[in-house]
């Protein structure tokens, strides 16, 4: 094969699985074999430079950084949505286009509305020659160099069926893990953080220098179409979109076609349940009239199509005030910052608390008391302080520290060397470590022990009764019947609940043991590999760094727990007052034969219950995970399985029933 063709095919391939690898996110290769032929492009292409064209996948990254961006007139406006925060909203906007369309039923194409900055790419007989941002949505920035760098848009089209000028509108954005490592990253270098993933995604498309741009983990959906040329395009805006698909231009996977405004809120509602799973941030879903033929007819008003609403979510970053700042004491002794706030609506929950972290990060935003703030409700589960408005400050606020003596029990505070965390030395003597210990131990994962909740821990060890994690086993039917708001009947249903957790695993009771670092997972891991407690007792460091995901740090921890004389005791104690489980032969390879493998379980299973299907699936060493996504290998569905079935479809994740 002569080396030109040989460039072509190398190209033509690489392309090939960049398409199935981005757009149809259907790996077909390793990427150790996609890095190995990248690289043997590279040599090629560098040993005859003359075959090299601006389409081939070395020409992504390398331009000479720019001294501004050059500004590009869009040949048609790029226009904004109205948005609609209420149903009231969305079914106003449809009395309003169908009394323009004569009363006719309408179907729209309903999708997330991602969160990130909106582009324009021009394609020119297939190749790739301008990208552009909306900027006021007459004129934008060309930022080409650093749109060439994002491996999901295509540098050239596939097939030969596309027009000879394609326009195609869509989003840049950063998918929440590279967002979290993007941080990580500016943490380690001592540099600011970004606040959100839509900050982080347009400041890394706007750098001058597209080396940056191309280390940023940068993603692109496409949504929309602007000029075209030499082609007739399908009737609808759906087609249109799969259009764009078959010619290499990802679009997101939640598109969805929907009769009328109920069908428009039942997706608004199903997208928003399902939001945190998502891998980007979305902050709405966008209803668009299917027929191009009725978008023509209902065209524009002032700098929005009449034919497009947004439909946003509830607020997930607002404003409040920082009332005061709390220390509360963990089961591992470590001290948290809690900001107190002034009662606000952060994603349609009422949010009184925040968490600071640690004292780097109080010092690194300087949040101190009286401040306004800006909440967010990271993930949608925990709320966090993400910046202070300076602006805001009254004149005598004062920087906050952390206290050197622990607020419960007065013990000295330490703070170990390579750790942000400050923590209580004092021990199971302090009162808030041995809520929290007595808390972790019953819970549902641990010894699941039925009805002893918070308040009556709070009461018995408030009250002295108890000194550790066993003597909850020494109480008798009096001292339960004694306490507050309990009586004869509480009092047996605890003792009865008491004995029946006597009957455990080694691996809850390794979890319930509270070992610093060690969760549901690792302990199942521990279990799994050592088969006895006496084997886990007897591990060194390096023993322990063999099982798989313990590093030096989680062993450390592990080896630390079981020298300390007072653990002993109590593992010991607990054994003498009857906790016992079934020992087992450590884990062979063959025996954890779906180790890697990431399961889902949907719907009702009828030959098990779900936690029985876990622990099976997780005897064979797979992962067993509450969500699909692209990490996904087999979706387990039983009866009536849901939204879960759905997404494995949409993913193109097997799907198996129980009896496989």
């Amino acid at each position: 094969m002569k080396i030109q063709e040989q460039i072509t095919q190398l190209r033509k391939t690489l392309n090939e699985h960049n398409y199935y690898y981005y757009v149809l996110d259907e790996p077909r290769i390793p990427d150790s074999e996609y890095d190995y032929l990248m690289r043997e492009l590279q040599a090629l292409e560098a040993q005859h430079p003359k075959f090299v064209t601006p389409d081939s996948p070395t020409q992504r990254v390398g331009a000479t950084p720019l001294s501004a961006f050059a500004e590009v007139v869009h040949t048609i406006p790029m226009l904004s949505l109205g948005n609609a925060f209420e149903d009231k909203e969305v079914r106003d906007f449809e009395k309003r286009i169908r009394e323009r369309l004569g009363g006719v039923k309408i179907e729209y194409v309903a999708e997330p509305k991602l969160d990130g900055l909106a582009v324009s790419l021009r394609y020119e007989n297939g190749l790739l020659v301008k990208a552009a941002t909306r900027g006021d949505g007459s004129r934008g920035e060309d930022v080409t160099q650093n749109v060439k760098t994002i491996k999901s848009i295509p540098l050239s089209l596939r097939g030969n069926d596309f027009p000879d000028v394609l326009e195609v509108r869509g989003e840049v954005f950063m998918p929440k893990a590279g967002f979290e490592k993007l941080n990580q990253q500016q943490i380690t270098k001592g540099d600011k953080t970004f606040a959100n993933p839509r900050n982080a995604a347009a400041g890394s498309l706007r750098q001058l220098d597209s080396r940056i741009t191309a280390t940023r983990h940068l993603n692109f959906l496409s949504y929309a179409i602007g000029v075209v040329e030499g082609a007739t395009l399908p009737n609808n805006h759906n087609d249109i979109l799969h259009c764009l698909q078959t010619w290499g231009l990802p679009i997101p996977i939640y598109i969805q076609l929907v009769q009328g405004i109920p069908g428009c809120l039942n997706y608004h509602q199903d997208i928003l349940a399902h939001r945190k799973a998502l891998p980007f941030e979305i902050d709405g879903v966008v209803y668009k009239v299917n027929s191009m033929e009725q978008q023509e007819i209902l065209g524009f008003v002032s700098r929005a199509p009449r034919w497009a609403i947004a439909h946003k979510f509830p607020a997930q970053e607002v404003m409040t005030q920082l009332l005061d700042i709390d220390v509360q004491v963990g089961r591992t002794g470590a001290l948290t910052p809690v900001a107190r706030l002034a009662p606000v609506s952060v994603g349609g929950v009422t949010v009184t608390n925040a968490t600071l972290h640690n004292q780097d990060e109080i010092r690194r935003k300087d949040v101190r008391v009286g401040d306004t703030v800006i909440v967010r409700r990271a993930g949608d589960v925990i709320p966090e302080v993400v910046r202070v408005l300076p602006e805001k400050r009254p004149d005598n606020t004062q920087p906050f520290d952390l206290p050197n003596k622990c607020p419960i029990c007065h013990a000295d505070v330490a703070r170990e060397e390579g750790e942000a965390v400050i923590r209580c030395t004092g021990g199971l003597f302090c009162p808030a470590q041995r809520k929290q210990a007595l808390q972790h131990f019953v819970s549902r994962g641990a010894m699941d022990i039925d009805g002893l909740g918070e308040k009556l821990i709070e009461q018995i060890i408030d009250g002295n009764l108890v000194n550790n994690i066993a003597d909850i086993y020494t109480l008798s039917h009096e001292q339960w019947a004694g306490l507050e708001r309990m009586g004869d009947k509480s009092a047996a249903n605890i003792i009865k609940a008491l004995d029946n957790s006597k009957t455990t695993t080694l691996m809850r009771f390794l979890y319930a043991l509270g070992i610093r670092e060690v969760g549901e997972t690792t302990a199942r891991t521990l279990a799994q590999h050592f088969g006895t407690l006496e084997k886990l007792k007897e591990a060194t460091n390096p023993d322990l760094q063999k099982v798989p995901d313990i590093g030096p740090i989680m062993a450390k921890h592990i080896v630390a727990f079981f020298r300390e004389a007072h653990n002993l005791e109590i593992i010991q104690r607990l054994q003498e007052i009857g906790i016992h489980w079934t020992e087992e032969e450590p884990a062979t390879t063959t025996a954890q034969s779906l180790v890697g493998k990431t399961f889902v379980l949907t719907g009702t299973l009828s030959q098990m219950t779900r936690n029985q299907a876990k622990a099976r699936l997780q005897a064979l060493g797979a992962k067993v995970s509450g969500s699909v996504s692209q990490k996904t290998h087999i979706v387990v569905a039983g009866e009536k399985a849901g939204s879960k079935l759905e997404k494995a479809h949409a993913l193109g994740i097997k799907v198996i029933d129980e009896a496989a």
